[in-house]
C-alpha cells in the first residue's frame, strides 16, 4: 500500500482497509463501521454506493477533458451531474452548486520529533519545500501566501525524495503531510511536515446530513 492509506489512518484515527479489489476491502470493515468511506471509489462500479462525492481540482479543472491515461479525469463530465455533490479543490474551477475547499496549514510538525510549532515561528522565512504529490504547485502556493519565500522541489506523484540533500542548508525543509508518512521516524533534523485541515465554503452540514441520514437507514 501507499502512503495515503498511511495518511489517512494516522490524521483519522479509523480503520483503514487496503486491497485490488475495492469491494472486498469494504466487506472487511462492514462489522465495525457505519459509514465507509472509498478514496477515489466513483469509478469502481463494483462498489454499492449511497453517497458520490466529486473532488476537482480547482487549479486544473477537467484538463483536457479525457480520462486516464490520455487525460485527468477518472469518470466523464456528465457525471458531475449525476453525483451528490461536487467539491472544488481550490480557487479557479466553477460547477453550479459546488462546495469549495481549501486546505489551511494550522500546525508544522518536525519529523525529528520534538515541539509542534506554526510557520510563522519557523527561524527565517526562506525555505526548501519538498512536494511528491499529484499537484505540488498548490503546496508551494499555500506557503507563499503564508508569507514564506520559497525554493521548490517537486517530485513525482508518491516518489520519496531524499531530504538529506536539503537539510543540512541551513534553511527549514518542509514537506507535505502526506509525504511526512515515507520517513521512520525519527526523521532527518531540520525537517518539517506542514499539518492542514480542509475547510469547505457553503452548505457542507447539509451534505453530512444526508450521508447521517441514509447510514441510519442503511442506504438509498
Amino acid at each position: 500500500f501507499g502512503d495515503e492509506p498511511v495518511l489517512l489512518q494516522r490524521r483519522g484515527g479509523v480503520p483503514v482497509a487496503v486491497g485490488a479489489r475495492r469491494a472486498e476491502a469494504v466487506r472487511l470493515l462492514e462489522a465495525d463501521c457505519e459509514v465507509i468511506v472509498s478514496d477515489d471509489g466513483l469509478q469502481h462500479y463494483g462498489l454499492a454506493r449511497d453517497v458520490e462525492i466529486a473532488v476537482v481540482d480547482g487549479a486544473r479543472g477537467l484538463g483536457n477533458g479525457w480520462r486516464l491515461p490520455a487525460g485527468p479525469l477518472r469518470e466523464p463530465e456528465a457525471r458531475l451531474h449525476e453525483v451528490d455533490a461536487v467539491v472544488v479543490n481550490g480557487e479557479g474551477f466553477d460547477w453550479p452548486g459546488a462546495l469549495r475547499m481549501t486546505l489551511a496549514p494550522t500546525a508544522v510538525v518536525p519529523l525529528a520529533g520534538g515541539t509542534v510549532t506554526t510557520l510563522a515561528a519557523l527561524p527565517g522565512r526562506r525555505v526548501h519545500a519538498v512536494a511528491a504529490i499529484g499537484h505540488p504547485a498548490r503546496f508551494f502556493s499555500m506557503l507563499r501566501a503564508e508569507g514564506l519565500e520559497v525554493v521548490e522541489h517537486p517530485a513525482a506523484d508518491h516518489a520519496r525524495p531524499e531530504l538529506a540533500q536539503w537539510a543540512g542548508s541551513g534553511l527549514p525543509v518542509l514537506v507535505t503531510e502526506k509525504d511526512a508518512v515515507k520517513w521512520p521516524r525519527p526523521g532527518p533534523p531540520g525537517c518539517w511536515y506542514v499539518e492542514v485541515t480542509a475547510r469547505l465554503d457553503g452548505d457542507a452540514e447539509a451534505l453530512l446530513d444526508r450521508i447521517a441520514a441514509r447510514s441510519r437507514r442503511g442506504g438509498a
